[in-house]
């Protein structure tokens, strides 16, 4: 009789102890497309939608200028700088995007596409999640998380539609640098002509960085992998002037962050040349900016340039997001 009870103790132990993440099953993935508007016709953008058994709340990422989906699910050591592989351990589902014109999405004339464009697209993949109309789940919570330009679209999408329950913004913040934009403006050149893009067909419009410059321009000399340098360079993807204008004008000029009135989390590594005007207390220095959200926290991640989650550090900033996270889905969340 006593192995039974202590048979049964340790069933019992096993059902309420902790699954380590590598233990987890891994997440049903599914690629989507959604038809989406651009100015006067349609198009198609795409993502991937990764769903662990029972996820109830769902991630949406939107990565930045000259990015794809790549960086929010980063194919070298993705165990590390995968940030969809850490929300999906942590048992959230993610839906990792291509803005269009990026990616396996459509690449309508660049004219066609602007933030607003952009962010109406971001409305339609939440619209879809919370309708059950990818994968046949309905998700109760919907987060948007963009990076750098995807946060100034995943901001107007919030701000515009309302349908989205908080708001991770990172690379991102209302007090730029512009000599280092000037440089990265610079550093730009036409997406057509660029030896590794060029071959997919893009109109004159669509814009790339040069060759070997993502190093110098999104990460912090000293501290990044060099192997992570090259798999940016061969990752690497596009920007619309159209986009990049529109986002300066919304997000930092006339911002559209007044009417988000949801929680928000803003990130920046701390060597961030084009963002990191003032580090020293970034959730204050951005409230000002959002002042319908309940919650406005900040994060900084020593020593990492502006594609934080690019950094050998990046699961410090993951831990922050996660916690975050889990405060959000335990709501209301107010500072």
């Amino acid at each position: 009789m006593r192995r039974l009870y202590a048979l049964l103790a340790a069933c019992a132990l096993a059902l309420v102890a902790p699954v380590p993440a590598s233990a987890a099953a891994e997440p049903h993935c599914q690629p989507f497309q959604r038809t989406v508007p651009v100015v006067l016709g349609k198009a198609l953008l795409s993502g991937t939608l990764c769903r662990p058994d029972f996820a109830s709340t769902v991630v949406v990422m939107v990565p930045g200028a000259t990015y794809n989906h790549a960086y929010w699910d980063f194919p070298y050591q993705p165990e590390l700088y995968s940030f969809r592989r850490a929300m999906n351990a942590a048992g959230y589902a993610t839906a990792v995007i291509d803005r269009l014109g990026t990616g396996e999405s459509s690449r309508p004339l660049g004219a066609q596409v602007t933030t607003p464009i952009q962010a109406g697209a971001v409305h339609e993949v939440v619209k879809a999640l919370r309708a059950a109309e990818i994968d046949g789940t309905a998700f109760d919570r919907v987060i948007v998380a963009g990076h750098a330009l995807g946060a100034t679209i995943a901001i107007t999408a919030t701000a515009t539609h309302g349908d989205v329950d908080a708001l991770l913004v990172t690379g991102l913040a209302h007090k730029a640098n512009a000599e280092p934009l000037a440089e990265l403006v610079a550093g730009l050149v036409p997406a057509a002509k660029d030896a590794l893009l060029g071959p997919r067909g893009y109109d004159p419009t669509y814009l790339t960085t040069k060759t070997g410059l993502r190093g110098q321009l999104f990460h912090a000399p000293g501290t990044v992998d060099p192997e992570v340098v090259k798999t940016d360079e061969s990752t690497k993807d596009v920007v619309l002037p159209t986009e990049a204008a529109d986002a300066v004008g919304l997000s930092l000029v006339a911002p559209q962050s007044a009417r988000v009135n949801v929680p928000v989390l803003t990130a920046l590594g701390g060597s961030d040349r084009f963002m990191c005007g003032d580090c020293t207390d970034l959730a204050a220095s951005e409230r000002v900016f959002y002042a319908a959200s309940p919650c406005v926290q900040g994060y900084v991640l020593p020593g990492a340039g502006h594609a934080l989650n690019l950094h050998p550090r990046t699961a410090e900033f993951q831990r922050a997001a996660l916690t975050w996270v889990a405060k959000v889905v335990a709501g209301p969340l107010a500072c």
